[in-house]
């Protein structure tokens, strides 16, 4: 597994770490079952906190990346599947509350694409 931390970036520690065994996991670079490292140790390698690594492995359980089990340690998950889920029901809910609101379906869409253009510029 390959991380490095940018000490420099506005971005946390833990966001960093997050988005790039997300990203592996996603390409392929990191392959479904894979072992990753113990908090400890990862937290060593790159010379964080642990609390700072078990975040991050902390929402990528959350969001499906990679699953715990235990003695067995912290694996990567099927994500594709997973990810998809999780997305489609994230915009069912939207899609429910914009209606809710009473909002048009041009104001609802253009809400979405706001929100995703600033998160992903966000990660740039």
């Amino acid at each position: 597994m390959q991380l490095t931390i940018d000490h420099d970036s506005p971005t946390p520690p833990y966001e960093q770490i997050r988005h790039a065994v997300a990203e592996q996991a996603r390409t392929g670079t990191l392959p479904v079952g894979t072992k990753l490292p113990t908090v400890r140790a990862l937290a060593e390698q790159l010379g964080l906190a642990a609390n700072t690594v078990a975040r991050a492995y902390r929402e990528l359980e959350t969001d499906g990346v990679v699953e715990t089990h235990g003695r067995r340690g912290t694996l990567v998950a099927a994500t594709g599947d997973t990810a998809h889920r999780l997305a489609a029901a994230a915009a069912a809910a939207y899609a429910e509350r914009a209606e809710r609101l009473g909002l048009s379906l041009e104001e609802a869409q253009a809400s979405v694409l706001t929100a995703l253009d600033v998160a992903y510029r966000q990660r740039s």
